[in-house]
């Protein structure tokens, strides 16, 4: 039998082939290969090729690329090919040190992996991954239903299911403005008016009088798409054309911190000499940007940092670098480079009086004293965990960051990170509906984690730490109800730590 086929990918045992009868996947060695694209199995370096976003192609992931090749005791290399795209070679020390190579083969038998980047945008990121250009997609924001199914009709499976969606890291977009200006917090629909040219002059939000000037990133940015997507379309506007754009994030904050008339979205580890402001609702709940309320994903302006990879084999040496991201070392390089990473914050519970004080003022009548003393009562002696999982509306199906979050949860389990713990998984619910039904969404969302974890564990835990859920219905308000984004915060299952007895 013989088959002709366009050479798609090898990942060190696997052959994909581009044939007639569609992409085929073979082992090499058992199939004879013609061709200039085919592999030599003695002279094969495994390759990792990553496309899209360039905050996380510039920073985060050259970051993680050298932290992990110093973990490894490896040397990295990185060669500069042309514009947008760089390659980073990771090879074994030489022997003698200061040796010179005496060959290229010699050269080649050090190297362990190479990753490539192209650095464009999270759009161009999945069309390269469409075409078989890329390996990963980096993304700055999540796929829409569109880019999802466009990626199921290309045979490249759910791009949000777990195992297909990496999360790297959590950002978030924070409204800034000059230092010293009188403006300390806005509400998002302040903040969708003011980038919609509504509110034009400062005078309108209480300011001294004077022309509001808009500053943001340039359009192609990830994190601009998913501002624009949530604050100003997902409110019914559209972008005011006034907008002056920069190609990075320390152009824009130099120059709204310049200009008194000025306000921008900046990425939180990229401030600058900023003024940062808090964002407020209506029903008096206020969010700060903080390393914790970003993890926790408490502000509403949270946004991943994710790779998209599709149904594909990679070769083992790529996939021994992405499974070390979730590493406490990982998690260190991610912190120096701006980023809040997927290590859980501990949140002790006398450090939350803010949203507690905020439970007992939206306290009525559908959530009563009583109601919120139970909650106390069951949380007490509890410290919060900044892993948090939430769903989709109406249901207790978890969105897809949340999936990631639970393969994340049930292998620090399997690690022992949790040995001696007494965790609970506490469900709110948002406002909608009454209170009977949002205390049972409540149950079964927590119950839904906690299935989900015991899955990956396969049906039971390990010895030495439990698993427990609770559930409060809509007794501790994160967000004002009424916005998608404020009863989408509210929707969420907390993680909870106690010593076990």
């Amino acid at each position: 039998m013989s088959l002709t086929g366009s050479f798609l990918g090898y990942d060190g045992r696997y052959l994909r082939i581009a044939t007639e009868h569609g992409e085929l996947t073979l082992p090499l060695a058992s199939v004879i290969c013609e061709g200039a694209d085919c592999p030599d199995p003695e002279t094969w370096v495994p390759e990792l090729r990553l496309s899209g976003a360039g905050r996380l192609g510039e920073l985060v992931l050259p970051a993680l690329v050298e932290g992990y090749a110093r973990a490894r005791g490896w040397e990295p290399a990185r060669i500069e090919t042309d514009d947008g795209h760089a390659l980073y070679s990771l090879a074994l020390p030489r022997e003698t040190e200061g040796a010179e190579e005496t060959d290229a083969a010699e050269s080649a038998g050090r190297e362990r992996l190479r990753i490539s980047f192209r650095l464009t945008s999270t759009d161009d990121g999945f069309a390269d991954l469409l075409a078989n250009e890329a390996d990963m997609a980096m993304a700055e924001r999540l796929l829409d239903a569109e880019e999802l199914s466009l990626a199921r009709d290309a045979g490249l499976g759910r791009l949000d299911a777990p195992g297909r969606l990496q999360l790297v890291g959590l950002d978030a977009l924070v409204p800034v403005v000059a230092p010293g200006h009188d403006l300390r917090a806005l509400s998002l629909s302040q903040l969708s008016r003011l980038f919609a040219g509504e509110i034009a002059d400062w005078s309108r939000l209480g300011g001294a009088a004077g022309p509001v000037r808009l500053h943001l990133e340039a359009g192609t940015s990830g994190q601009m798409q998913g501002f624009e997507a949530l604050v100003i379309e997902g409110m019914g506007r559209a972008l005011s054309e006034e907008v002056i754009r920069h190609p990075d994030a320390a152009a824009l904050a130099e120059a709204v911190a310049a200009d008194p008339g000025a306000i921008g979205m900046l990425p939180f580890g990229q401030l600058g000499a900023t003024q940062p402001l808090a964002l407020s609702g209506p029903c008096g709940l206020r969010s700060t940007a903080r390393p914790e309320t970003v993890s926790t994903g408490d502000f509403p302006l949270t946004l991943p940092l994710v790779l998209y990879r599709p149904m594909r084999r990679l070769p083992d040496a790529a996939e021994a670098f992405l499974g070390w991201i979730a590493t406490a070392e990982a998690q260190l390089v991610l912190r120096r480079a701006g980023v809040t990473g997927l290590a859980p914050i501990p949140i002790p519970i006398e450090d939350q009086g803010a949203r507690l004080a905020g439970a007992v003022l939206s306290a009525g009548e559908d959530v009563g004293l009583a109601d919120l003393q139970r909650m106390l009562e069951t949380l007490d002696g509890h410290q919060r965990l900044s892993t948090t999982f939430r769903f989709e509306a109406g249901e207790a199906v978890l969105d897809a960051v949340s999936r990631s979050r639970v393969v994340q949860l049930a292998q620090s389990i399997r690690d022992g990170r949790h040995n001696g713990d007494a965790l609970l998984l506490a469900g709110f619910s948002d406002g909608r509906g009454g209170p009977v039904a949002n205390q049972d969404l409540s149950l079964d969302r927590a119950t839904a984690v906690r299935a989900a974890v015991l899955s990956l564990l396969g049906g039971a835990l390990p010895p030495g730490v439990t698993l427990d859920v609770a559930a409060f219905g809509e007794a501790m308000p994160m967000g004002c109800d009424d916005s998608a984004t404020g009863r989408g915060i509210n929707r969420r299952v907390e993680l909870w730590v106690a010593p076990l007895d």
